[in-house]
C-alpha cells in the first residue's frame, strides 16, 4: 500500500472519529449531564468510531469482492428451486 494513501486514510478515519466524539460529547453536555460525563461519552464514542470507520474505508477492496453463493455455476431447472 502506498504511504501517501495510508496517510490520507488514517487522517480521514481520525477526523471522522473526532467529529463523532465531539458530537456525542456536545449532545451529552446539552442533555444536562456534567462536563466529565460528556467528556467520557465523547471519548468512548470516538474510540468506538475508529475501528468502525477503519473497516468502512477499506482500501484493499475486500468489501467489493464478490462472494460465491451456494449453487453458483449450477443451473436451476425444474424442481431445483
Amino acid at each position: 500500500m502506498d504511504g501517501a494513501l495510508l496517510s490520507v486514510r488514517t487522517t480521514l478515519v481520525f477526523l471522522l472519529a473526532l467529529l463523532v466524539g465531539a458530537t456525542a460529547g456536545g449532545l451529552t453536555a446539552l442533555a444536562g449531564d456534567s462536563t466529565p460525563r460528556g467528556l467520557l461519552a465523547g471519548l468512548a464514542a470516538a474510540g468506538l468510531a475508529v475501528p468502525f470507520f477503519n473497516r468502512l474505508i477499506d482500501t484493499e477492496g475486500s468489501g467489493s469482492r464478490q462472494h460465491r453463493h451456494a449453487g453458483t455455476g449450477v443451473r436451476e431447472g425444474d424442481g431445483n428451486g
